[in-house]
């Protein structure tokens, strides 16, 4: 039997989500998850050493949702330097009555941008403090200024500082910022970047920790995106061991990677007292109580993010009548 599958490409994609409908959607996504009523198997993890690669293979599902997903997303650092992006991707979309394909996203990699700047846009909306000043962004590839341009859809910022290992680049990541209507500058150091600023948000792919405890004001509150892999860390351990609270966006995913693992293994927090994103999206628990609390979020990115982001498109796609359809 013959069917239907929709093909949309990333200039597609890109007008078909906006970031206030991406952040709702991922809050009802991490709610789901924390309260069991999602599927979401262990994340693949694919390195081509030879060439710098790393490929992620995430997939879910939302009980009761039209769909379930498979996203591949690729990241090889040296791509630039030969003409290409440095991210790539694809979303596979599936009927979850029937397994059949729904709909193929080539994004290049835009709706892993795009979700996860809404995931850190969560984290920041019910955990920073009602006034922000200051926001540090610790890091210069595409997701700093996704990440800065998201935040700034849930606290008003009156400056943000940028802090990469290569000026030049912090430079242009901060007039990427500026350009959205952000005052932005670049940080000589990843201390003169975090100090004195109220939410902190890394996207690194670094191996060892940038940001010391030390450097936190109270108040602070730090999202670490970049940390994706076991051996990655941006924060070092004593940033969770004094957080007032630590925040997962699943327990599990985290104590196997991301920043969470490190301090867990290291005795420097209990595995126990983390809270899951969710189950503050979900009302279940509080975010923030107090001016003063220290808190960190660690986002490692789960499949149902994939899942949320996928299944809006098609559902402004189908109803907007866009993207080729392909007899298979």
């Amino acid at each position: 039997m013959k069917r239907d599958v929709l093909l949309l490409r990333e200039t597609e994609i890109r007008r078909l989500l906006d970031a206030e409908a991406g952040i709702a959607a991922m809050e009802r996504a991490f709610a789901a998850y924390s309260s069991g009523r999602a599927e979401l198997p262990s994340v693949i993890h694919l390195d081509v050493p030879e060439h710098g690669g790393e490929i992620h293979v995430k997939a879910g599902y939302l009980h009761g949702g039209p769909y379930y997903a498979v996203k591949m997303v690729s990241g090889f650092a040296s791509n630039p330097a030969h003409g290409l992006p440095a991210n790539d991707g694809m979303v596979m979309v599936f009927d979850a009555r029937s397994g059949a394909v729904a709909g193929i996203l080539l994004d290049n990699g835009y709706i892993t941008d795009f979700r996860t700047a809404a995931a850190g846009a969560v984290a920041v909306k019910h955990l920073a403090k009602e006034k922000v000043r200051c926001l540090a962004v610790i890091g210069t590839g595409g997701q700093a200024h996704y990440q800065a341009e998201m935040a700034a859809k849930v606290r008003g910022f009156e400056e943000v500082r940028v802090w990469g290992r290569n000026a030049e680049k912090a430079r242009a990541c901060s007039k990427q910022i500026a350009a959205s209507g952000l005052r932005a500058s670049a940080a000589e150091s990843v201390e003169s970047a975090v100090a004195g600023a109220e939410v902190v948000i890394t996207v690194t792919a670094s191996r060892e920790p940038l940001v010391k405890a030390e450097w936190l004001g109270p108040g602070t509150t730090v999202v670490a995106v970049g940390s994706d892999g076991p051996d990655k860390q941006e924060l070092e351990v004593e940033v969770l061991g004094r957080a007032d609270r630590v925040v997962a966006d699943s327990v599990a995913q985290c104590l196997r990677l991301g920043e969470i693992h490190h301090a867990v293994e290291r005795g420097a927090i209990a595995k126990e007292n983390i809270v899951e994103l969710g189950e503050i999206t979900g009302g279940g628990k509080l975010g923030r109580v107090s001016a003063d609390e220290v808190i960190v979020c660690d986002l490692t990115g789960v499949g149902v993010q994939d899942v949320a982001a996928a299944g809006l498109v098609l559902e402004r796609a189908f109803a907007a009548d866009v993207g080729e359809r392909v007899v298979v």
